[in-house]
């Protein structure tokens, strides 16, 4: 809901650092398989119970998740780059609800499936309708840099991270904190299905 407002807000500066990273050399797919690797030891932090220590882990892996796109749009966007994006993008976001069930089966166990069962609903009806928006050449007004059609929603990326940030602060609260967002992520799913069933028609 907040994603398109966040990323102008940080455009700026995101830019500018993409820009130094691209004359250094780096590669838009070396940053993403680095954030691959900085949200699996927030995976293992969340773990091992280490719910503070995880925050840092988890904005840096949004951090760099925001990067590799600039640092493509600096040099050259690639198919690759984009796919190899978005499937580490849900790898990291199932890892967070998985750490929890681990850390405390008997407490966040179904709290978490309940989590993980939203975002394949919110991922299946995001991918389906960017699949078919770009079989039909539609492009977002609200998100012109991305390299394909960004379907918007009541849960994405920076509601996501909230609820991960929350859960961080107060574990006490997981199952609480899941419950509620994946009732939203299944809304949005919802919401997708009906405004594509409703364009595509």
């Amino acid at each position: 809901m907040f994603d398109s407002w966040i990323l102008r807000k940080n455009e700026g500066w995101i830019n500018v650092l993409a820009g130094f990273l691209a004359s250094r050399g780096v590669s838009p797919n070396s940053i993403s398989i680095l954030g691959a690797v900085v949200g699996l030891i927030a995976f293992l932090c969340i773990c091992l119970g280490w719910f503070l220590v995880a925050i840092f882990w988890i904005l840096l892996n949004r951090l760099l998740d925001n990067l590799d796109g600039a640092v493509a749009r600096k040099k050259k966007a690639s198919d690759s780059g984009a796919f190899l994006d978005i499937s580490l993008d849900f790898f990291f976001y199932s890892l967070i609800p998985l750490g929890f069930a681990i850390y405390s089966p008997e407490d966040y166990a179904l709290a978490s499936a309940f989590v993980i069962f939203s975002f394949v609903c919110t991922g299946s009806s995001f991918l389906s309708f960017a699949i078919i928006a770009e079989k039909r050449k539609l492009r977002s007004h609200a998100f012109p840099k991305k390299s394909f059609y960004y379907l918007g929603g009541l849960t994405e990326a920076s509601e996501t991270i909230a609820f991960f940030l929350l859960s961080c602060i107060f574990p006490e609260f997981y199952a609480t904190f899941a419950f509620i967002f994946a009732g939203l992520s299944l809304f949005t799913a919802g919401m997708r299905i009906w405004f594509g069933l409703k364009i595509f028609s």
